[in-house]
């Protein structure tokens, strides 16, 4: 698990904690100067684009918040009543801030949409919203390219498309700051044209319908990312290639013979914990054993993205695992 390597790096690496805490405040910023020229807007023009824009903005502010307490809290150092560390405070704090960002910002917007087709308001100042929009989009901009290099270049590492990376990242923070902001852009975008039709037919319908599909997006957004924190907090296994590299390591140390057991979970952004059944070359005595066994996770726990590592020994009737997933019987 070289520092080239796969698992080395982590499978799902994304940089240092700075990095990715420089990433939510950036975004965290850009999101409180957004929601307070948003809410300004819509107070002024009565555009219900813009108040699904004003509500989406400052559900993200609020997440952002949040994300920066998970990037705090998950680097907790490991105590006696926590021996695998606070990693997984992380997913926790993600997954409040996607249930916010459904319920701040999808729901909300839905609902104003809906009250608009019942009820319209007259709206007026529709340039005051288009500089609004433009400003905002820049800002978005900003934050977005940020996210996006930092996940790029984790991408390049593992040879993945940056989307296929953020999808699988064990950082959820990074995947939050990517999606939210993504999905502002195309906000922007949807309520940009809602104001301009609204505008341009004097109907208020395409405002209203802008402020759904707004929620809509905000919708689908939130499920994905607390869809994936689920699956992190559960327990979530690394890939195959990358449990690959590590059972390559074991089984090219001299002193072992096998590997019949390997399970390799996430417990935080960029962390995991190994625990693995190994067969010890020739016959040694209880404490050389221990010994051993403490050694080799010595040397797994070397590697920065190893928090704990756990080994003991192999059943001589199991089978052997072999790099590519496939088991043999004892020799």
């Amino acid at each position: 698990m070289g520092d080239s390597d796969t698992a080395g790096d982590d499978p799902a690496g994304d940089g240092t904690a700075a990095e990715s805490l420089l990433t939510v405040v950036i975004a965290l910023i850009a999101n409180a100067l957004i929601a307070i020229a948003k809410t300004v807007a819509a107070t002024l023009t009565g555009s219900a684009s813009m108040v699904a824009e004003a509500a989406h903005s400052w559900a993200d502010t609020g997440n952002e918040i949040l994300l920066v307490i998970a990037e705090r809290r998950s680097r907790k150092p490991a105590d006696a009543r926590h021996p695998l560390g606070f990693g997984k405070d992380a997913y926790i704090w993600s997954m409040f801030a996607a249930f916010g960002l459904f319920t701040a910002g999808a729901v909300v917007s839905i609902q104003h949409g809906i009250t608009e087709l019942i009820d319209p308001e007259p709206a007026s100042d529709f340039g005051i919203a288009y500089v609004v929009l433009a400003v905002s989009f820049v800002l978005e901009a900003i934050s977005f390219v940020r996210a996006y290099r930092q996940a790029r270049a984790a991408a390049r590492q593992r040879s993945l498309h940056t989307i296929e990376h953020v999808a699988k990242s064990s950082n959820p923070t990074l995947r939050a700051v990517f999606a939210e902001d993504a999905a502002a852009l195309i906000g922007l975008v949807l309520a940009f044209l809602g104001v301009l039709l609204h505008q341009v037919t004097g109907s208020p319908v395409y405002d209203a319908l802008g402020s759904i599909l707004v929620g809509l997006l905000l919708g689908v957004v939130a499920v994905v990312l607390i869809g994936r924190n689920r699956a992190f907090l559960l327990g979530e296994a690394i890939d195959e290639e990358s449990r690959d590299v590590v059972l390559g390591e074991l089984l090219e140390r001299p002193e072992v013979d096998r590997v019949t057991f390997l399970h390799i979970e996430y417990t935080g952004p960029d962390t995991v914990f190994v625990i693995a059944a190994v067969d010890l070359a020739g016959d040694r005595g209880e404490a050389d054993v221990a010994a051993e066994l403490r050694r080799l996770e010595d040397a797994l726990e070397e590697h920065e993205q190893v928090g704990r590592a756990l080994l003991t020994l192999s059943d001589p009737a199991s089978p052997t695992l072999t790099v590519g997933g496939r088991r043999t019987t004892t020799p």
